[in-house]
């Protein structure tokens, strides 16, 4: 299951993870490297996002799109390598954006940042690429131990603890046999769809008020509860029968775990102003397995207090 990546017409600014905004003025001194270290991203993704040519220069002033976050949660059976594949990514680009190390370990119910494979793909030649891929014969042996002596054998290195494996979530329990229902009620800020600069909105930005009860859309279980994604704030996941899911993301406070089973309409978040939004709003997003699908569609009819805006 992937939650795609999305834009917001109340875009916030500022670094770090969880606030990464849609795109980012050319300060002196910038370089397209420093601006990607600056918010989590590979250089060769700001270089796609922005149709760079080579060398690459930028300049002050300059306004530079950032690539939103996409998310995978990981399913039982699911491999680093298998999910890497399935979605067109290099797996060590995936495995860097998560922090993963050797031997890759992931568990069921944890929610990956997917890098954009397209910029992966394209973009294989970077100056900063290839730069840091020719120093690396010499960095290996500026870092190798010097020779020991005979009889004198090194260590055995010890093995990194693994980490204690996480329970698997619970079928979730079946639907409510209505529609999905409205997480709260306030002005539409973004509906689904493309959006401006290249950016994909897969549900719709509701506006709120902090602290504004957020409700479940349908019977589920929680799959995902946590900030861990930079752009999403606090951020819930629902599974539902028959392969449904429904994202709830800028929450001021969650109210439910992983592993919680909750009933249609019951209250599982506050909604709030974290990640990469300025202003209370709800980020909503209803997916049948991996494919998101425009939420007015599967909701009931919008009131006269629900006006949509772009």
């Amino acid at each position: 299951m992937r939650i795609g990546k999305y834009s917001d017409s109340a875009t916030g600014g500022g670094a770090g993870r969880g606030t990464r905004p849609g795109s980012v003025v050319v300060q002196s001194g910038d370089s397209v490297s420093i601006i990607a270290a600056r918010y989590g991203l590979d250089t060769r993704e700001i270089i796609v996002a922005n149709n760079l040519s080579p060398p690459y220069t930028i300049y002050p002033g300059q306004r530079l799109h950032l690539p939103q976050p996409k998310l995978y949660v990981v399913e039982g059976g699911d491999t680093l390598s298998g999910i890497a594949a399935g979605l067109g990514v290099e797996m060590a680009a995936l495995a860097a954006r998560n922090g993963l190390r050797a031997p890759y370990r992931i568990y069921p119910g944890q929610a990956l940042e997917v890098p954009d494979g397209r910029a992966i793909r394209t973009v294989a030649a970077a100056p900063a690429r290839a730069a840091a891929d020719a120093s690396l014969p010499s960095a290996r042996r500026a870092a190798s131990p010097a020779p020991r002596a005979a009889g004198n054998p090194a260590p055995a290195a010890k093995p990194a603890p693994a980490p204690a494996p996480r329970k698997a979530v619970a079928a979730p329990p079946p639907r409510s046999g209505k529609p999905f229902g409205w997480p709260l009620t306030g002005q539409i800020l973004s509906r689904f769809g493309p959006k401006e600069g290249g950016l994909q909105n897969d549900g719709i930005n509701i506006a709120a008020r902090s602290g504004d009860p957020v409700r479940a859309a349908d019977n589920g279980v929680v799959v995902y509860s946590g900030n861990e994604l930079a752009g999403f704030g606090n951020l819930l996941l629902l599974r539902h029968g028959d392969g449904w899911v429904t994202a709830y993301a800028h929450n001021e406070r969650l109210l439910v775990k992983r592993g919680d089973t909750v009933n249609r309409g019951q209250i599982i978040a506050r909604a709030g102003r974290t990640g990469s939004v300025s202003s209370p709003q709800l980020h909503f997003e209803i997916r049948q397995g991996r494919q998101a699908v425009d939420p007015l569609d599967h909701l009931p009819r919008m009131t006269a207090m629900q006006t949509a805006a772009n």
